[in-house]
């Protein structure tokens, strides 16, 4: 199984451990990694920004860079959601439809298509997921609370695996951090507030650590959190996960 890693470009140039981390975890779990160098920006802060035009460059690049792959992970719902509606190309569009239908969230990669439901993992801390908007809603990584349906949450089904890791119950599981990409430049006033009150839930459960699958919404939540000098830390998912032993 030939893997393409895709890695948000936020997260290469702020975040690398956590695409070490992807890369590492998928290799323990038995997949064929390959990381294309030419990678960049998948667009989707211009195509957030109403500027969806101006990503055709984007969409030859990511074409040419992740074709002919089995599968495409990248530790990022949004990234994720984004190349799933949005990624065509005229010239290539043949390319582009199956680069859609096989581009994958790392924690969905690995309960759908791996088939793992348990990693022998270990994390001796207290910790709170944060679910990310288009992670829960676009790509259904877990059952949104307003529906009466049965709840499931693959990345909670893989953090319950992990030994001594302590996930607690919030009160507002899915309540959204105020991020939004370009949504916390335009509106910053409320982007920080639903952050605060993000936050305030997460503390009540006195946790150690805010795990997410988005490292955009973790990044928002750590600025505030260093801001109020709070002893809470952010940690991916992708993180934790790799506490799997070879």
């Amino acid at each position: 199984m030939k893997i393409g890693l895709f890695i948000p470009c936020y997260v290469d140039q702020f975040y690398p451990k956590v695409g070490i981390a992807t890369y590492e975890l998928l290799q323990k779990l038995g997949c064929d990694v390959e990381f294309p160098m030419g990678q960049t920006c998948c667009g989707q802060p211009m195509a957030n920004s109403g500027y969806a035009h101006l990503t055709k460059g984007c969409d030859a690049n990511f074409i040419a860079n992740f074709s002919g792959f089995d599968y495409i992970v990248c530790p990022s719902g949004s990234c994720v959601l984004h190349v799933k509606d949005h990624l065509h190309d005229e010239k290539q569009e043949e390319k582009a439809t199956a680069i859609r239908n096989t581009v994958y969230e790392l924690t969905e990669f690995i309960t759908d298509v791996l088939k793992i439901d348990h990693i022998d993992g270990r994390f001796p801390y207290k910790v709170g997921m944060h679910v990310s908007c288009h992670g829960q809603r676009g790509l259904k990584l877990s059952q949104m609370t307003e529906l009466n349906a049965p709840f499931f949450s693959k990345p909670e089904q893989l953090l319950h695996s992990i030994k001594d890791l302590n996930l607690v119950e919030l009160t507002r599981k899915d309540e959204c951090c105020g991020f939004g990409g370009t949504f916390c430049v335009t509106e910053e006033a409320v982007s920080v507030k639903m952050g605060q009150d993000r936050i305030k839930d997460h503390e009540s459960h006195d946790v150690d650590y805010i795990t997410g699958g988005d490292m955009s919404c973790l990044m928002h939540l750590d600025g505030i959190l260093k801001r109020q000098k709070s002893r809470i830390k952010t940690i991916h998912i992708a993180e934790i996960l790799n506490s799997l032993e070879n």
